[in-house]
């Protein structure tokens, strides 16, 4: 069995909107002094929508990576907010998807980068919808895109689909699906 490593005192480094960056003093698995650097992330949920073979995604630029990025909508979790609710609430925000919450079922919680951040990303699938109008948050901007299935299993063997959670979101739909 491994041993846990203890926090002996939390360093906050920076504290933003979105996360907090630590470096912390801990005691490792052999009770040895050691720093721990990490960053504290309020986590995010997801939306996988498919209706009449196309997926629903979007496409925004993300600073980070200086270019577009085609991704299921997602969104950053409110304090204490339910993730199936914001994944229902970015669904709509960025596709115009209306859902209801018992239409929605967590696929599963992904550890994007389990190095260095505590995020949690839950991934729901939602099976049915009502189309009504996109309602970005202030200083969003997205493109909404239906994708078909097949352009989508295209986009995750030839690597034009990038985005983590979109790939991981996908492929499950495709072995959950397969004939």
């Amino acid at each position: 069995m491994l041993k846990q490593e203890k926090c002996v005192r939390a360093n906050s480094v920076f504290e933003g909107k979105i996360l907090c960056v630590r470096n912390d003093d801990v005691l490792d698995g052999a009770g040895k002094a050691c720093t721990r650097e990490h960053v504290v992330h309020p986590g995010g949920a997801c939306a996988l929508y498919v209706e009449d073979g196309k997926v629903a995604l979007v496409k925004q630029y993300r600073y980070a990576y200086g270019e577009e990025v085609v991704e299921l909508p997602a969104g950053k979790l409110e304090r204490g907010e339910d993730p199936k609710l914001a994944a229902i609430r970015e669904l709509e925000e960025e596709t115009g998807v209306c859902a209801k919450a018992e239409d929605a079922e967590l696929l599963f919680v992904l550890y994007p980068t389990p190095g260095y951040t505590n995020e949690k990303i839950y991934i729901y699938y939602v099976k049915k919808g009502e189309q009504t109008t996109c309602h970005p948050d202030e200083g969003e901007f997205v493109e909404t895109i239906f994708m078909p299935l097949e352009e989508a299993r295209e986009g995750l063997k030839t690597g034009t689909l990038r985005d983590a959670k979109t790939i991981v979101a996908l492929q499950a739909y495709f072995l959950r699906n397969e004939q």
